[in-house]
């Protein structure tokens, strides 16, 4: 009997890890894609002949997962996550092979969005999948794990992208998401076993909160991205935008009040930390991914760091941030304080973008790594309890929404700041290159917009000065002007309301304390925790219940058997 229960608990610790291993790709895939074409742009703007186009190739994909984030999450939650969750898997790899193939930079664009279509199911699914297959007493080292994994491609990307361009080909920064999405698709379909969902849990599609929230959300990039650019900022095509993105948001409002079981409600927005986490999770996500994605462009023109280079000396950034979010996880799940982290993280970015706007051609690289290291160390200190806060504030009725709507807002984030930062720089490059180019340097120096680092490291001394200086003016001036937002964003997380965590578990109309280790390792065939085991019909709790005590649990776990024994 006993070697019995040992062979069952050893099979289905093998068929979580199988299916933790699959989600952990794609969750990997996802968030690389965000940043493996830094490093890369600049050679493929010049094989493509296209820098005027240059920052759509990673803000289309940041656009297309943030539109798709809240879609895929409350779609999960009506009609069940695997078959949804298989299909993003089956759109990124689509995306991936029409991108890889790509001859211009308009091929490349669309392949790049058909992955992002894709990538924002892999993110927030990958995440909520645990819910489904881990129980709530286990569940925080798994979703540990994906944190660290969103911290290492955020370095690993720009890594790879570099050493691709240099020693294959960029077009390898594609086709490399085929074999591991083959291979996360047959884990999927293979390993993964979720509960159906039971038709009376289907409650009516959002379909017009989808809609306008995809307008509001394109309509405003676009803003970001065309504004002072491709368009004057004063010009008609802005103007509408602009009032697209106001009409379409105001709509959306109005929308999410009135739907049976809106994508993202209203309700959300009368808790304050939710409001303020939020704020600094899209500043934040301006911030961050601004940086990342133009920094390694920065490094290969004006440092001269090849594409592999530059990927490398993103690593003290990832050292960083991998330091202070387990140590400042570590230090809240011992003592229950976390205030003071997000604010004091986020003051150090501060004061990272205003180091980094310091830069020059004449700096020396251990000097940039500081700057960077330091960036790294501040956003650890934020980004994950940003979400614990979130996750701690709603019931678990409502805590997949929340964060998924914080999720959104973050993305968003990404996706304005990755534009801003486009959109400024490239503005500032072309007016300096035509203001410092003389006749003589363009006719050596050729066509702006092929320029590649290989061809700039070749030119004439007095032409690659003035190439080199151009980028550094063009882009540092940035960096500053970011820095008053993300210090205003750290006054406003100054007064949060620090809310004891939750040390229960609120299921189905009961707090129900966490269970201990030893009671998971139980006859496999008895569940560790079901929620059907307790009174009540589906433990629905109002946003004033949650309100009135920061104690309550916030575990998003699942409402069926968790049998499944701990790592």
């Amino acid at each position: 009997m006993a070697h019995t229960q040992r062979t069952d608990e050893q099979k289905q610790r093998r068929n979580i890890l199988l299916v933790f291993a699959g989600l952990v790709m794609t969750m990997l895939l996802a968030s690389l894609d965000q940043t493996i074409f830094s490093t890369a742009l600049p050679t493929i703007v010049g094989e493509l002949n296209g820098v005027d186009a240059m920052l759509w190739v990673i803000t289309i994909y940041i656009l297309a997962s943030t539109i798709t984030l809240p879609i895929y999450g409350k779609m999960g939650d009506l009609v069940g996550r695997k078959g949804i969750f298989m299909g993003a898997i089956s759109l990124f790899i689509i995306g991936s092979v029409v991108g890889g193939f790509a001859q211009d930079m308009t091929w490349l664009i669309a392949g790049r969005g058909i992955q992002g279509l894709g990538g924002g199911g892999l993110m927030v699914l990958s995440q909520a999948i645990i819910a489904d297959v881990v129980p709530a007493r286990e569940r925080g080292k798994y979703m540990g794990i994906m944190g660290g994994v969103f911290a290492l491609s955020s370095v690993a990307g720009p890594l790879l992208g570099g050493w691709f361009t240099e020693e294959v080909t960029w077009r390898w920064c594609l086709w490399m998401n085929i074999p591991l999405g083959i291979a996360a698709l047959a884990a999927a379909f293979f390993f993964l076993h979720l509960p159906e969902k039971a038709k009376g849990e289907r409650g009516r599609v959002d379909v017009a909160g989808m809609l306008l929230l995809a307008v509001a959300s394109t309509a405003l990039v676009l803003t970001t991205t065309w504004g002072g650019t491709t368009y004057a900022w004063g010009s008609g095509i802005i103007m509408l935008l602009i009032c697209l993105t106001v009409t379409a948001g105001a709509l959306f409002v109005w929308v999410e009040s009135r739907a049976e079981a809106p994508i993202m409600s209203m309700k959300l927005f009368k808790e304050p930390n939710f409001i303020k986490t939020t704020v600094a999770g899209l500043v934040i996500g301006v911030a961050m991914f601004g940086t990342l994605a133009y920094l390694p462009t920065f490094l290969q023109m004006v440092t001269g760091a090849n594409a592999t280079q530059a990927g490398l000396l993103m690593i003290p950034m990832m050292g960083g941030l991998l330091l202070t979010s387990i140590g400042s996880g570590a230090f809240v799940s011992k003592t229950g304080r976390y205030k003071w982290f997000p604010v004091v993280g986020t003051l150090i970015v501060s004061g990272a973008l205003a180091l980094l706007s310091t830069m020059n051609a004449e700096l020396q690289v251990w000097i940039i790594c500081s700057y960077l290291a330091l960036m790294g160390i501040g956003l650890g200190l934020g980004m994950q309890i940003l979400v614990l806060i979130v996750q701690n504030t709603f019931p678990n009725s409502q805590v997949g929404m929340a964060t998924a709507a914080n999720n959104y807002f973050r993305q968003i984030g990404a996706s304005i700041g990755t534009a801003v930062v486009g959109s400024l720089f490239v503005t500032n490059l072309g007016n300096l290159l035509s203001e410092r180019m003389s006749a003589a340097g363009a006719a050596q120096g050729g066509d702006a917009n092929s320029f590649t680092p290989d061809l700039v490291r070749a030119l004439p001394d007095d032409v690659r000065s003035i190439i080199v200086g151009a980028y550094s003016d063009a882009l540092t001036p940035v960096f500053l002007y970011m820095v008053p937002l993300v210090f205003a964003a750290a006054i406003v997380l100054v007064f949060l309301r620090e809310k004891p965590l939750a040390t229960t578990i609120e299921r189905d109309g009961g707090a129900i304390k966490e269970p201990e280790p030893e009671d998971l390792d139980t006859d496999p065939d008895t569940p560790a925790f079901s929620g059907s085991d307790l009174p009540g019909d589906r433990g629905e709790q109002s946003m004033g219940e949650s309100a009135s005590s920061g104690a309550k649990a916030t575990s998003n776990g699942p409402r069926h058997r968790a049998d499944l024994p701990p790592l």
